[in-house]
């Protein structure tokens, strides 16, 4: 009863995800935050490990696997734009919501170009930061927004390939992989909140979107006014599937209201006309 009246209407979204088996790594060089969340979390049933730094958690996700982190934006040494920039540039896609004591949108706007899923500014309310925590695990499972289709379950396909493989010019994105084959032959895998962005724009070709749309079908929370996640995620998809980034064929903008996704046969037709 006790544990209800602290997490209030959360309890409902704790239902969905099996918590007993996810593991969640808490970075932060503040020792009375780690142990706050620590139990917190595990009182939600929650596995739960901490980390004063950037070496001890190397060490942590060695030996275990992690399902989740929660990484702190200002850190002595080693900073969590540094750690979410490293770990991304080894190819690890584990979910990362970054914590932050400043309030400016550069903060926020460089964790994401870093490869971050979501952010929360300090002091922040710990069920708000559990919502956060659900929406991405949510995002994992199948048969919701964010998560791969298989067979003939719904999504746009340029070739029809199981609905798995869309193309885009010299593009492939693999919907069962959470994946981009680039031009290039470099496979990029793509982030929690990259993919799920992706996909639902994939979902509804032709169909523009709306910020606010967007960022409840891929984040499982409105837009607010300075709100840049949208935005940011977009550029970094852009500079991976377009040609041309700063000349979208794909992933276009609807200007002063979102984006919209335009598929590979339309782009056949516009050329065919001219």
């Amino acid at each position: 009863m006790e544990k209800n009246k602290l997490i209030g209407n959360s309890t409902l979204s704790i239902a969905d995800v099996n918590n007993q088996n996810i593991q969640i790594l808490v970075v932060d060089d503040d020792n009375r935050l780690r142990t706050l969340l620590m139990k917190y979390f595990g009182d939600q049933g929650f596995r739960v490990q901490a980390a004063a730094d950037g070496f001890q958690m190397d060490k942590i996700m060695v030996r275990d696997s992690i399902d989740l982190l929660i990484l702190d934006l200002m850190m002595p040494g080693e900073d969590g734009l540094s750690i979410c920039r490293r770990l991304r540039a080894t190819g690890n896609t584990t979910p990362i919501i970054m914590l932050t004591a400043r309030g400016e949108d550069v903060d926020r706007i460089l964790g994401l170009e870093m490869g971050a899923d979501d952010y929360l500014a300090k002091p922040f309310n710990p069920r708000e930061l559990l919502a956060r925590v659900n929406a991405i695990l949510r995002r994992q499972t199948p048969n919701i927004p964010g998560a791969p289709v298989t067979g003939n379950s719904g999504g746009h396909d340029g070739n029809d390939k199981s609905k798995t493989e869309i193309e885009l010019g010299e593009v492939v994105v693999n919907l069962n992989t959470r994946s981009v084959h680039c031009k290039n032959d470099e496979v990029v895998q793509l982030t929690t909140g990259e993919f799920s962005l992706l996909k639902i724009l994939l979902q509804n070709p032709n169909q523009p979107l709306s910020r606010d749309k967007l960022m409840s079908l891929a984040r499982g929370r409105g837009h607010g006014p300075f709100d840049r996640a949208i935005d940011v995620q977009i550029s970094r998809l852009r500079k991976l599937i377009e040609k041309d980034p700063t000349q979208p064929r794909y992933l276009q903008t609807v200007w002063g209201f979102g984006y919209v996704f335009i598929p590979e046969e339309n782009q056949k037709q516009t050329h065919s006309k001219k």
